[in-house]
């Protein structure tokens, strides 16, 4: 009988017990896509589709002994990266991750979630620029997240394309700006690859409250394509047209009385299975 494996995507990330962002969002994505998802608790926020109100700390053993155990059994094919707000959970990460260069890493460096409440100690940002930017792959900071690396303010895209010049510049290999956040019908995100060239992203902007977990979900969808042996660019593309579709198909909903979730599961596929070696 032939036996099979899944691609599997890791993700290391927050809990939201809302089930919009963080973790829940990462796994649904990786599911949705037809990965199986495995991962790995950094922190414990309190949140709601209104914002969060407290965060617990997970023991730096407890995410380290998480991460050993998952990479010992299931290694991933991609890893993303999410909420790491202390030091010692960046060098935790980095520590373990050294020894498995081979895998693309996504990051998403949570910093401020989209109630605009600040989830990262100050201090964890130096330790994330000099340890955890040079090992990622791919970052994917919207433009508050941008605004705090590059030290400027990022309201247009040519704050933008400065804004990922400037954190270029600190060791990443490639980095998609999301432009979620501006306030024009046409939204446009910024793609620095690894050999300085631009790409940008259009779509049309959907009025909706529910973008609750995107920025979660669209690097867990580039990690899952990545895992797919998909290059960069198209992990990217591909990425944003399912977090587009995402909003889109969950645009008319409410689920609770804040910003609520994307619809992950527009378009589910079944698990996907390639044939071992």
């Amino acid at each position: 009988m032939k036996k099979y494996q899944y691609p599997s995507v890791l993700t290391i990330a927050g809990f939201d017990g809302s089930g919009s962002a963080g973790i829940q969002a990462d796994i649904k994505t990786i599911s949705a896509l037809g990965c199986y998802a495995t991962s790995v608790l950094t922190a414990l926020p309190v949140q709601n589709t209104q914002g969060v109100k407290n965060i617990f700390p997970i023991p730096i053993k407890a995410v380290a002994e998480q991460l050993e155990t998952v990479m010992e059994d299931i290694v991933p094919n991609a890893i993303k990266i999410g909420m790491v707000h202390t030091p010692e959970l960046v060098d935790v990460i980095v520590q373990t991750l050294q020894k498995h260069s081979q895998i693309p890493v996504v990051f998403d460096p949570v910093m401020v979630a989209t109630s605009g409440h600040r989830l990262i100690e100050e201090e964890t940002i130096n330790v994330i620029i000099e340890k955890l930017l040079p090992i990622a792959d791919i970052i994917t900071p919207n433009m508050d997240e941008a605004a705090i690396l590059a030290q400027m303010e990022v309201e247009t895209l040519d704050d933008m394309q400065l804004a990922v010049e400037r954190i270029k510049k600190m060791g990443c290999k490639n980095i998609l700006l999301k432009g979620g956040h501006q306030k024009t019908t046409i939204i446009t995100s910024l793609l620095l690859d690894g050999e300085n060239n631009y790409h940008s992203f259009e779509f049309n902007k959907i009025e909706t409250r529910n973008t609750h977990g995107s920025g979660c979900t669209l690097s867990s969808a580039i990690a899952v394509f990545l895992a797919l042996e998909k290059n960069m660019y198209e992990a990217v593309e591909l990425g944003q047209q399912y977090v587009y579709n995402a909003i889109k198909y969950g645009a008319d909903t409410q689920t609770g009385k804040g910003n609520g979730p994307l619809n992950h599961f527009f378009n589910p596929k079944k698990l996907i299975k390639n044939e071992m070696v």
